[in-house]
């Protein structure tokens, strides 16, 4: 499984999630949103929505319709009502139960970045686990480990 760590330095989880959550719905995958914070799961719920005007990503918050229908998910645990096999943790906590999915990516910025750090070396000994860190540089993201 793969473990993608994005530290957010330049754009904020607004300008980032959309576009990871459209690349796994474009190449046919299906994604579980994952935070523990209600407020943050309502504005990434309406940032779905709202986030390009020519464009629309289906989604739907867990338990708020047919989850098992949904491209994207929103949850507040780690439970792919919709069978999604991509993990995208949007509240900085990392969660071991993610190590079940085929990929998970994990957004962080600098306030969580020592939890970050000890999630990474966590990992660094997980069987079958790929660890990469992805940083923001001034021609976009950077694979730095």
């Amino acid at each position: 499984m793969q473990v993608d760590f994005y530290h957010l330095t330049r754009q904020p989880l607004e300008h980032v999630l959309p576009r990871l959550a459209e690349r796994v719905v474009a190449g046919g995958g299906r994604l579980l949103i994952v935070s523990a914070d209600a407020a943050q799961r309502l504005a990434i719920d309406r940032l779905l929505w709202e986030y390009a005007p020519d464009s629309f990503l289906p989604h739907a918050q867990a338990g708020a319709g047919d989850d098992a229908a949904q491209p994207v998910l929103i949850a507040d645990a780690p439970v792919a009502g919709n069978g999604a096999r991509n993990i995208l943790i949007a509240d900085s906590t990392w969660r071991d139960e993610a190590l079940g999915f085929e990929r998970a990516f994990h957004l962080f910025d600098e306030s969580s970045i020592a939890e970050a750090r000890a999630a990474w070396k966590g990992l660094a000994t997980a069987d079958n686990v790929e660890r990469r860190y992805w940083k923001q540089g001034e021609r976009g993201w950077e694979q730095a480990a």
